[in-house]
């Protein structure tokens, strides 16, 4: 909340209040059918948690500045759910019920009494159960997504190359409870991966998120090996500093901590694995994305030591370096990508899916392909802001190479 302003803070709230008014104009044609006591009392809490939910916002805006970073990142979280849980199924009631009672010719006069205030109610319960399922279960639902890709340029004899893929961990925003990502270490580990790649955003913000969590991370097994590339949150630029050099320092041990649970981090740079006579390239760059996301990367630097090898795996944070760059100017076989979340929001069912992150990003979530050059885009293992997942599951990738 430090990036906003009192004045959007309290337009925010007055927007928020004034759901809430209409919210409440068409819950009295429903709590009018109940008892007295009931009434009053539906009718209080309500407004307890209305005026409760925007007393907390203006408050936090103000005294934002003498929390401590880990306690403010819990309230912001908390406060973050709260007003999605609250405000977005209470929109939908409005639309709906003012639809209703609008067109209430549909209804004869004796059903509509009883109809339209059911329907009303169901149409705020039911997104408010779905708001809650994705903060409190989906967003721990951890799924693995399974593909083999075949690729005439893979050398024979890396052929069943297994490839883990993870992405936009968020560590900050697991509030330090260890177990859960846990969970998602066993899955990892149970695929028996050749590699495990993690393709950026470790952090939201800060270096103080990792604290404990090479503990976890140490237990990921690969046979071959283990890289990294950053993510747009790992550089620091969303947070005010002091000085240059604390950003700095805050960069040193997020890239510090890498070395630490053993993953090669590539900062525009290539690494390559050997069997027997013949190799393949893992490449990695830095974050790139179009404004206003920085252009850290640089593809001609990164490629400076294998551009003889055939066979090429990249690492880069957003997907738009693929479209933009990759497919463009090389010969990379697959780039492997995060960054979008797939929005934490959307619907996939067999191989239709959809989400309002495809208004931004062409290529949002899964596999693409163009000119005989892939793309992977993984949907996230933590989350950012909305603290929930619904109908976008957090990802562990697993990709089999096959000739």
């Amino acid at each position: 909340m430090r990036s906003y302003s009192i004045f959007a803070i309290l337009l925010l709230c007055l927007l928020i209040l004034g759901v809430d008014i209409l919210a409440f104009y068409w819950l009295q044609s429903i709590t009018k059918l109940l008892p007295s006591f009931f009434k009053v009392l539906i009718h209080i809490l309500f407004w307890v948690f209305a005026l409760g939910l925007v007393s907390a916002i203006l408050i936090l805006k103000v005294t934002l500045d003498d929390i401590s970073p880990i306690r403010k990142h819990v309230f912001i979280s908390s406060l973050y759910g709260l007003t999605v849980a609250s405000f977005i199924p209470k929109i939908i009631f409005v639309v709906v019920i003012s639809i209703l009672f609008f067109t209430n010719y549909v209804f004869s006069e004796q059903t509509s009494v009883f109809v339209i205030p059911l329907i009303g109610l169901l149409s705020g319960v039911v997104p408010f159960l779905a708001v809650l399922y994705a903060i409190f279960k989906a967003v721990h639902r951890f799924k693995i997504h399974h593909h083999k890709i075949r690729f005439n340029t893979l050398p024979k004899v890396f052929n069943g190359l297994k490839i883990v893929h993870i992405s936009d961990l968020h560590l900050g925003s697991f509030n330090y409870r260890y177990k859960i990502l846990n969970a998602a270490i066993k899955l990892i580990n149970n695929l028996y991966p050749d590699l495990i790649f993690f393709t950026g955003d470790l952090v939201n913000n800060y270096a103080w998120e990792l604290v404990g969590w090479e503990n976890i991370f140490n237990k990921l097994k690969a046979k071959s090996g283990k890289y990294a590339v950053l993510g747009n949150h790992d550089y620091g630029d969303y947070s005010n500093w002091n000085t240059d050099q604390e950003k700095i320092e805050n960069f040193n041990k997020i890239t510090q901590f890498y070395k630490d649970i053993g993953f090669s981090l590539l900062l525009n740079d290539s690494d390559t694995i050997r069997r027997n006579c013949d190799e393949i390239a893992i490449v990695g760059v830095e974050n790139w994305g179009k404004p206003p996301f920085k252009q850290y990367g640089d593809i001609a630097v990164a490629l400076k030591n294998c551009k003889d090898t055939p066979f090429k795996i990249l690492l880069s944070h957003d997907p738009t370096f693929w479209k933009e760059v990759v497919v463009k100017e090389t010969n990379i076989s697959l780039t492997l990508s995060g960054h979008t979340h797939g929005m934490q929001l959307g619907f996939e069912f067999k191989n239709l899916k959809w989400s309002p992150i495809k208004y931004k990003y062409k290529y949002w979530a899964g596999l693409y392909e163009k000119n005989k050059q892939f793309l992977y885009v993984n949907r996230g293992l933590g989350w950012l802001g909305f603290p929930g997942r619904l109908g976008m599951r957090p990802e562990i990738t697993c990709l089999e190479l096959i000739v």
